[in-house]
């Protein structure tokens, strides 16, 4: 009879990437190809910001700043397998249901403590109060997600 295989957990399977004796050297610093338009990113913000919530839901932040490349790539994976949105290199936003947030927050800091590094990553809980004061200023962007107002930046 064959032998049932033990399902590693998300820190178990991302440490034993990090110990698997592949270089650990830092490759070229190459851009993120899943990172689509500041538009999209906007536009994926507005629809959490205007989906109607119920108390069983929260809205969160997930960044992180993660040296090792492997780790940080099973993270950015298991985030948006977790239904993250990416709207930054490393800052995820999430509108999950309270189980869903206290497991990502249990697995990232599984993965935090399995292995020697400087790495931080933040989880935080924002309302949708405060998110829809969020203001994006950038390059080509002229969004104000409150007032819905053009604002002129010089760069």
């Amino acid at each position: 009879m064959p032998r049932k295989k033990k399902q590693l957990s998300f820190a178990e399977r991302v440490i034993k990437l990090y110990n698997s004796g592949l270089p650990r050297d830092k490759p070229p610093v190459k851009p993120i190809d899943d990172l689509v338009s500041v538009e999209q990113r906007v536009q994926q913000i507005l629809g959490i910001v205007n989906k109607k919530h119920s108390y069983l839901r929260m809205i969160f932040f997930v960044m992180y700043d993660i040296e090792n490349d492997k780790v940080r790539n099973q993270v950015v994976k298991y985030l948006l397998k977790k239904g993250c949105v990416r709207i930054q290199k490393s800052i995820f936003l999430a509108d999950a249901e309270h189980a869903v947030y206290a497991q990502i927050k249990d697995d990232l800091a599984a993965v935090q403590a399995c292995y020697e590094n400087h790495d931080s990553i933040i989880v935080c809980p924002i309302s949708t109060d405060y998110l829809r004061a969020l203001c994006i200023i950038g390059k080509n962007v002229d969004i104000d997600i409150v007032l819905k107002n053009k604002n002129t930046l010089f760069f």
